[in-house]
C-alpha cells in the first residue's frame, strides 16, 4: 500500500486563507452541516444524507488544499475540484459561499426555479462550479480531461474529483482509471465518499463493490483507506498525492451518511427525505448553530 509522502510545502504556501486549527475545521464542518440542512428544507430538496457526508472531504480540500482564490475563479493555474456526486450539490454551494466565491445570502434562492444554484449543478452556474455533473460516472473523465490539458500546457495544476461509493458502479468510473493509469496522470486525485449506501440499498448489497482500495490498485492507481470524517488525515493524504511518481492517487474515504446529526446519521430515508420545522431546529440545536446564523 503507498505510504504518505511528505506534503508540498510550496503548494501548501499558496493557499488562501488557511484556517490556522483543526478546532476551526471542525467549527466550519459544522457550520456547513446547519447551512447545507436549512437549504434542503427550505429548497425542499432531497439528498441530505449525501450531502452532510462528504462535507469534511470538501473542508479538507477547499481550506487545506486547494490551490484557488475566489477573486479570480477562471485563473489557468488554478487546481480544479468536481463533486462527481451532483446530487451533493447544496454542499459544494455552501462551501463556496463559505470560502468566499459569492455572498452567502444567496442560497436561499437554492433549488428556486431561475436560480443558478439549482439541485444540481450546471456548468460555470457560479464562481466555482467546474462542471455539470447530475449524471453520475461522469466528473472522473471530464476531470482527465483538464488534467491532461495543464499537463500540455506545462501548467503546475492537479485535478481533485469526489465520487460516491454508488457512482463506482458505473462503467465511464473504471474506463476512466484504465485511462489516467495508462497515461500516467499523476496530477489527479479520486476521493470517493464510501457512505456504505445507495439510493435504496447499502452499497454491498446492490453491486460487489469491495474491496475498493484493491480495486483501485489493480487499474494501476495508487490507493489508500483514511477516515472521512478526519479532516487532517484527508488533508494529508490530498497534499501528499501523488503517492507514488506516475500513478494516480485514489482516497477511500469512510464516511458516514447523514454524518452530523444523530436522527440522521445512517439512516438512508435521508437520501429523499426532506426536514420539517421540527427536524430542522432538532439538526440546527445539535450542531449549536442558531437558526439565523
Amino acid at each position: 500500500m503507498a505510504t504518505l509522502k511528505t506534503i508540498n510545502c510550496k503548494r501548501f504556501s499558496q493557499l488562501m486563507p488557511r484556517s490556522d486549527t483543526t478546532t476551526d475545521l471542525h467549527r466550519i464542518a459544522r457550520e456547513l452541516r446547519a447551512r447545507v440542512i436549512r437549504m434542503s428544507h427550505d429548497g425542499r430538496a432531497p439528498h441530505l444524507g449525501s450531502s452532510l457526508s462528504c462535507i469534511d472531504i470538501l473542508v479538507a480540500a477547499y481550506w487545506r488544499c486547494l490551490k484557488i482564490d475566489p477573486a479570480t475563479p477562471l485563473d489557468p493555474d488554478r487546481d480544479r475540484f468536481i463533486l462527481s456526486k451532483g446530487h451533493a450539490a447544496a454542499a459544494l454551494y455552501a462551501t463556496l459561499a463559505k470560502r468566499g466565491f459569492f455572498d452567502a445570502d444567496e442560497l436561499h434562492t437554492y433549488n428556486v426555479a431561475g436560480s443558478r444554484f439549482p439541485e444540481q449543478p450546471s456548468p460555470r452556474a457560479v464562481p466555482g462550479v467546474e462542471a455539470a455533473t447530475g449524471s453520475l460516472g461522469h466528473g472522473l473523465s471530464i476531470g482527465l480531461g483538464m488534467a491532461l490539458a495543464s499537463r500540455v500546457q506545462n501548467r503546475d495544476c492537479r485535478v481533485i474529483t469526489v465520487l460516491s461509493d454508488g457512482e463506482c458502479n458505473e462503467g465511464t468510473v473504471w474506463e476512466a482509471a484504465m485511462f489516467a493509469a495508462a497515461q500516467r496522470l499523476d496530477n489527479v486525485t479520486v476521493i470517493v465518499d464510501f457512505n456504505r449506501w445507495q439510493a435504496t440499498d447499502r452499497s454491498e448489497e446492490v453491486m460487489a463493490i469491495s474491496p475498493l482500495v484493491d480495486k483501485w490498485q489493480a487499474f494501476g492507481w495508487s490507493a489508500v483507506e483514511v477516515d472521512g470524517h478526519d479532516v487532517e488525515a484527508l488533508a494529508d493524504y490530498m497534499n501528499g498525492a501523488p503517492l507514488d511518481a506516475g500513478k494516480p492517487t485514489a482516497i477511500i474515504a469512510r464516511t458516514t451518511k447523514g454524518k452530523g446529526v444523530s436522527f440522521m446519521e445512517d439512516d438512508n430515508n435521508w437520501h429523499y427525505r426532506i426536514p420539517n420545522d421540527d427536524e430542522l431546529q432538532a439538526a440546527l440545536d445539535e450542531l449549536g448553530v442558531a437558526a439565523d446564523a
